[in-house]
């Protein structure tokens, strides 16, 4: 029997969204979101999606989840929140990274001591070439080969010192040349944290007045980087960029518009939630966040950053056979969700086809946050793989909002043609050729300009996708259909 409809969203209103599942973090992390979002009087997605950006920030460049084979995610994470004014950002935004902030200091603290004598050594060395370079210009006769040659010799192990750059675990207002540079020098590790949306302002080369992505394209993948400055070259094997943002949705709105961010597939990169405001129904005087459960959030924070800081080479993360079922059972799932024709994310597809890889990553900080002392010993069980699909399909609910946020006008106005040619008609089903040979080619030129008009339609409750079963003969399946709702083909809608 027919799934019965439910009354159809207007267009011009956003369909409720699911809300971040605090459950599926663990327990200190959970409390200590639900905390601050009571306090704050904020959506809990602020605080459980910025806590991936600050596990990111701890453990990015650190660690990678071997998913299969030569199939490794590293853990770092684009994660960008959209509220309107007046929702406390900063706030939440300085409660989530502030222990990020306590850990840069206390590794800086560390290394204060080895780089002043890193320093003070090569200062030494370099003046003692120096010396023996000027007596070697100095010198005649046989005696100044010898003193040529021992300059040159301490001139050398002088070059080959090298002073320990100051420690930096994240940057807020920063050039891309800027973050390539810190990137080298940080040993491919950063994090971009920010409660504004101005770095997006200069990716787009608003004040330089040429765009530059590499190192963000790169960065998140974690491909070569390699830029040739006039005064030096700078090589990372595997960069490990972290974002974490928060900002207006008319940020979103806005570089929607820049196709540059969508062509290069930067937009792709980012995990996106798109909460809902509390504005007009917050407590005048809620709870605090209780001592004990901000003291254990600041305590683990730290204790993830600094026990993970010193690593050259990242921990490996495997999964168990439990868990990789887990995975292969949601990449099951999403495959078909991903084709142009009739696919829920089809009209998503650069940002969908990231999404398995999205989650292994999740599962690998999810576990080093449950295992803060022994994670990198044990590997990814089920529990925590089918809590990070859980969460990313809350990403992927999200994500269809806010790229038809991105591209509100095109769809809204494709999706209203579709609904008039579908009221005009009468359909109760139809197929996608059908439904096609009745519309404009200039507003539809292509069956694919088609899907994402329908997808916004059948999210809103106008349509169902729909592929009848194989009647068991010979020849090509059935074609896939749309259902349309009787208000449509009644005219109400």
């Amino acid at each position: 029997m027919p799934e019965a409809w439910q009354e159809p969203i207007p267009l011009n209103v956003r369909p409720k969204l699911p809300t971040f599942p605090l459950h599926a973090l663990p327990g200190w992390l959970a409390d200590f979101c639900a905390g601050i979002a009571e306090e704050t009087q904020t959506p809990t997605d602020m605080a459980g999606a910025l806590a991936l950006s600050v596990l990111a920030t701890a453990a990015g460049g650190r660690s990678v989840v071997q998913v299969r084979g030569r199939w490794r995610e590293p853990t770092n994470l684009y994660v960008v929140v959209a509220l309107p004014p007046a929702n406390r950002k900063s706030a939440v935004f300085a409660a989530m990274t502030g222990p990020l902030y306590e850990a840069e200091k206390a590794i800086a603290e560390e290394a204060a001591g080895l780089i002043v004598e890193a320093d003070l050594t090569r200062k030494m060395a370099q003046e003692a070439a120096d010396k023996a370079a000027a007596k070697a210009a100095n010198a005649d006769g046989p005696e100044r080969d010898n003193l040529v040659a021992e300059a040159i010799g301490l001139a050398q192990q002088a070059e080959a010192l090298t002073v320990p750059p100051h420690p930096r675990l994240t940057v807020d207002d920063a050039t891309p040349e800027a973050i390539s540079s810190l990137l080298a020098e940080q040993s491919g590790r950063l994090s971009v944290l920010s409660a504004e949306g101005g770095i997006f302002d200069i990716i787009a080369g608003r004040y330089s007045g040429t765009p530059n992505m590499e190192v963000f394209l790169k960065g998140h993948a974690g491909d070569r980087l390699r830029i040739d400055r006039r005064t030096r070259e700078e090589y990372i094997e595997s960069p490990a960029l972290s974002m974490g943002l928060a900002v207006q949705p008319a940020v979103l709105e806005e570089i929607g518009k820049n196709r540059g961010f969508d062509g290069r597939g930067l937009l792709a990169r980012f995990l996106y939630a798109l909460p809902e405001s509390l504005v007009g129904y917050r407590k005048i005087n809620p709870t605090p966040v209780p001592e004990q459960t901000a003291a254990a959030y600041e305590r683990n924070v730290i204790a993830l950053t600094l026990s993970l800081a010193d690593r050259t080479d990242p921990v490996v993360l495997t999964l168990t056979s439990e868990a990789s079922a887990v995975l292969t059972a949601f990449e099951e799932r999403v495959e078909p969700q991903l084709r142009v024709k009739g696919g829920r994310l089809g009209h998503v597809g650069k940002w969908a086809g990231k999404l398995i890889g999205a989650a292994a990553r999740i599962a690998g900080l999810l576990h080093l946050a449950r295992h803060l002392r022994d994670g990198y010993a044990k590997p990814v069980d089920a529990d925590t793989m089918t809590a990070a699909v859980e969460i990313a399909d809350y990403f992927a609910d999200h994500a269809l909002t806010v790229f038809d946020l991105m591209g509100a006008d095109a769809a809204q106005a494709r999706a209203r043609s579709l609904l008039d040619v579908l009221a005009t008609n009468g359909w109760e089903t139809v197929t996608r050729r059908d439904l096609f040979a009745k519309l404009s080619r200039s507003e539809f030129s292509t069956i694919a300009e088609l899907e994402p008009a329908v997808a916004l339609l059948e999210e809103h409750g106008y349509v169902r996708s729909h592929t009848p079963p194989r009647t068991g003969k010979r020849g090509r399946p059935p074609a896939p259909r749309y259902l349309v709702h009787p208000q449509v083909r009644e005219g109400q809608a």
